[in-house]
């Protein structure tokens, strides 16, 4: 991620709920890189990275109230920006779930295979329900590789993180993503 200053940042983010547009401005100025690089990685389109990152500051503006801790206003505007970006995705291919996913959650009993579950709408929206529930970063990372299909240098890019933590949200989420799965015996 880029070396941002936070209290900077901070000091921006209390300007602009008080409403000082020149703050939001700037705001918007000293993080478009990083939420336009983050949006192209994820959605692999310029013009569709282009609309994630006008809905991403439309929303933070209209909710730069709700912010607490002004100096997490980058990790706020990162988390929108997923959320508008799964959403495009989302919007696209409405049932894209990856068979892959599939198959690293399920066991190998002859009732789980991955082809008749894919068509199983439930296990699909069970499926989805444990991605929404993971920690914010291994969902991230679950949903580029296998909803997306990125792969492992480009979330890496996208996330400004390196390769082997890719590596570790994906082990960790899928993991996780078996445990609530089958815990709740194949739904949540």
């Amino acid at each position: 991620m880029p070396d941002f200053n936070h209290a900077y940042i901070g000091n921006l983010v209390v300007k602009a709920q008080l409403g000082s547009s020149e703050a939001f401005a700037e705001l918007y100025a000293t993080t478009y890189n990083h939420i336009y690089n983050y949006s192209r990685h994820y959605l692999r389109d310029d013009y569709l990275a282009q609309d994630a990152v006008q809905e991403t500051y439309i929303s933070a503006l209209k909710n730069i109230n709700n912010i607490k801790e002004p100096t997490l206003f980058i990790a706020w505007l990162n988390q929108i920006c997923f959320h508008v970006c799964y959403d495009m995705t989302k919007k696209a291919h409405p049932d894209s779930i990856s068979s892959e996913l599939l198959e690293l959650i399920l066991d190998d009993k002859p009732e789980h295979n991955p082809d008749e579950h894919y068509e199983n709408k439930e296990e699909i929206e069970s499926v989805k329900a444990a991605v929404a529930a993971l920690p914010f970063l291994e969902q991230q990372v679950i949903v580029m590789r296998f909803y997306n299909e990125m792969k492992l240098e480009d979330i890496a890019a996208a996330l400004s993180c390196s390769r082997s933590s890719v590596k570790r949200y994906i082990n960790s989420g899928k993991e996780s993503l078996e445990k609530m799965l089958k815990k709740g015996g194949g739904r949540i």
